[in-house]
């Protein structure tokens, strides 16, 4: 059996040069581990809020000086530039046409604002973005992946968590509720947003052993309730992700802020158009015994809900893994055209070289009709007379 779960900080392939005293734990599987024996178990350890994730791959940016915040503010797509000691918000980095280049996660402690990254790589390269853009504002740039770990957490965070400036730096997530100024396209009478109360705390990386009794939960638990939490994560991106298809405008975007780089697709988008990919829940069928894996494609299925890989294909899979009480799910990127209500089948690759067809179930998290909100007044036509 393959268990493909990839997402939030889980799949990254940069891992800390020194072995994590989470790694080196009894039954730790990987670095940092992606589980400790019992992935079920621990679901369930860390929904409870008993257990803690070590995220040591994630990648983290210190970013000082007075002008920090409203340099920040101007660069990404959330409202930041009020941000208080000790607040958390998510904002992203667009390329010119409003495509994602960075996910963002923010927390100031009055003295520094610090940017979590989902790996090494993204932080040395928004490092050196950042670094390109200061110009003659007083700001400094410098890449602290080497200095601090994250640890995650539904509950209460670690006492270890590091406080340069007298202000714990632990990082609350926006995604449980619709942040000011955001816009929720999903209409589910019940999101399952408000139950998600993630946490990341900044510990420094010579304090680790003193959480080495602490219950611990590995990043493929932590991914099932994040993919049921329908949180989006850098997993579910390529290179012309908006963030609209992913539902990120309900804690990522402030949609009335002045200009940054990529509003105007943002705005075009929402307004007056449609994202043409939409997010997707997938309740997949557990019989194969087969799990997807990030890049499967999504295919309708045959008549009749006949489980074949021939239909055509309208997406891929972003991330996937067996949750402790829906079995096994995904996250999937989707034509927008796409029927909510047709059969779909998962093209998976079965870790040998061969396709299994995995029969799905559609939840829609962003409905096909979602954007153009904007109430444009229609013109009378040239000549009409009104009454």
């Amino acid at each position: 059996m393959t268990d493909h779960s990839a997402g939030h900080g889980s799949d990254s392939t940069s891992s800390p040069a020194a072995v994590s005293p989470f790694a080196a734990r009894p039954g730790a599987v990987g670095d940092p581990p992606q589980h400790y024996g019992e992935p079920v178990a621990e679901q369930r350890a860390l929904l409870a809020g008993r257990a803690v994730v070590d995220l040591g791959a994630r990648g983290v940016v210190a970013v000082t000086g007075p002008d920090r915040l409203s340099w920040l503010d101007s660069l990404t797509s959330q409202s930041i530039a009020a941000l208080e000691p000790g607040g958390s918000a998510e904002t992203l980095l667009l390329d010119p046409s409003g495509r994602i280049e960075h996910a963002i996660r923010v927390l100031d402690d009055g003295a520094t604002s610090w940017l979590l990254v989902d790996d090494r790589a993204r932080a040395a390269a928004l490092t050196g973005f950042l670094d390109r853009m200061r110009f003659l504002l007083r700001v400094e740039v410098r890449d602290a992946s080497e200095e601090f770990a994250t640890i995650g957490t539904l509950g209460d965070p670690p006492a270890a968590a590091a406080a340069p400036a007298g202000v714990p730096l632990v990082w609350r997530d926006p995604w449980r509720e619709l942040a000011p100024g955001g816009w929720q396209y999903a209409d589910a009478a019940e999101h399952p947003g408000p139950s998600w109360t993630w946490l990341e705390t900044l510990v420094e990386r010579d304090r680790l052993a003193e959480l080495a009794e602490t219950p611990a939960a590995g990043t493929l638990a932590f991914n099932a309730l994040r993919i049921a939490a329908w949180r989006p994560s850098t997993a579910e991106l390529d290179a012309t992700t908006l963030p609209h298809e992913l539902d990120w405008l309900r804690s990522a975007v402030h949609l009335s802020k002045g200009c940054y780089r990529g509003q105007e697709t943002v705005a075009k988008v929402h307004n007056l158009g449609h994202p043409p990919r939409r997010l997707a829940l997938l309740h997949l069928d557990g019989s194969p015994n087969v799990l997807p894996a990030p890049g499967d494609e999504v295919r309708l299925g045959g008549a009749g809900g006949e489980a074949a890989t021939d239909g055509a294909a309208i997406g891929r899979i972003t991330s996937a893994a067996r949750h402790h009480e829906l079995g096994p799910i995904a996250l999937a990127v989707l034509k927008r055209g796409a029927d909510p209500a047709a059969t779909l089948v998962v093209a998976a690759t079965d870790g040998e070289g061969g396709t299994v067809a995995v029969a799905a179930a559609q939840e829609v998290i962003v409905p096909p009709a979602a954007g153009a909100v904007a109430e444009v007044p229609r013109l009378p036509r040239l000549g009409a007379v009104r009454r």
